[in-house]
């Protein structure tokens, strides 16, 4: 994914500076800034789901289309909108989701994500019956089930407890060893610190910033 002076906003207001960055397969670029700063606009900007108002962002060398069948087998993405099936247990909603994106080794990958994210023994609930935070890592479970090229996460650390984001840093430091591409909104400076290889300060004045700078920027009270 690149972006070259990306404007986004609404209507014909931007709500931030231009953003230019490059993000390359091993690589984690973390969104950091206050709130609404306008970084989950740019995730959707990046994920065709708005136009951006002037410059160019790609996605595996294109413009991002929703409609196009080859950016939507690449592209898994949580932007916060939780949709389960409602009438599937955790363990069938994960199976129908790799049963849509032709998962291999269904049960085990299934079976994987249930422990790694503490679901086991919620395996054969619904939906309807889970807490907040346990939606919370279902969310995350039917992003991280899938195959994907590149992963988009807005504040995925939300509701979690702090082992679960120490967890969740420790999963997106694999996704990026196995060379996977991460783009994510974050306030969490643990996974930023941990988890990141890139920082774009989102604000007025949009730039990118070392990890330390960054990790240093949500500390100081840029939330």
């Amino acid at each position: 994914m690149s972006a070259r002076d990306l404007s986004v906003g609404y209507g014909d207001q931007p709500v931030c500076a231009p953003a230019t960055f490059d993000l390359l397969p091993g690589q984690v670029l973390a969104l950091v800034g206050v709130n609404g700063a306008g970084k989950s606009t740019i995730l959707r900007t990046c994920c065709g789901l708005l136009r951006p108002l002037s410059g160019q962002v790609h996605v595996l060398g294109h413009v991002p289309d929703p409609r196009s069948g080859a950016q939507r087998a690449a592209l898994a993405t949580d932007l916060g909108q939780e949709s389960f099936f409602p009438t599937l247990t955790v363990a069938e909603h994960l199976r129908m989701v790799c049963f849509g994106h032709g998962v291999v080794e269904a049960d085990e990958r299934v079976s994987d994500l249930l422990e790694d994210l503490e679901l086991r023994h919620l395996a054969g609930h619904l939906p309807e019956e889970l807490s907040s935070g346990q939606r919370r890592r279902l969310a995350l479970a039917s992003v991280l089930v899938r195959p994907r090229r590149l992963l988009v996460l807005d504040e995925p650390e939300q509701r979690l407890d702090r082992v679960t984001r120490l967890l969740l840093a420790d999963m997106l430091v694999e996704e990026r060893e196995a060379g996977g591409g991460v783009l994510m909104v974050s306030h969490d400076p643990e996974i930023v610190e941990e988890a990141a290889t890139d920082v774009l300060l989102v604000g007025r004045d949009t730039r990118m910033l070392s990890v330390d700078d960054g990790v240093r920027a949500i500390e100081e009270g840029l939330r």
